[in-house]
């Protein structure tokens, strides 16, 4: 039975597929090559977010969810339109 949420992992963790055994989860190890990919991928996204962030930083005290979101959108389109332009 496949479940609706799968979980995926690096396989660091022993008691993870026990976990997901008794939860009833599809439990997915990343190869080492995927594990690098989704490394980078954060890292990337990580520097980009935070030279964005350098020129337009967050001056609001408690910043809400809300606020990330409406903060990562103008990022995403700047990125996206360097993307387009490269």
């Amino acid at each position: 039975m496949e479940s609706m949420y799968p979980v995926s992992t690096d396989g660091e963790r022993t008691w993870y597929p026990m976990a997901c055994q008794f939860l009833r989860l599809d439990h997915h190890v990343h190869s080492p090559i995927e594990k690098s990919r989704i490394e980078r991928t954060i890292q990337y996204i990580k520097d980009r977010t935070e030279s964005f962030d350098d020129y337009f930083p967050c001056r609001k005290k408690s910043c809400k969810l809300k606020h990330v979101r409406n903060w990562l959108n103008p990022f995403v389109d700047h990125h996206n339109a360097q993307m387009i332009n490269a």
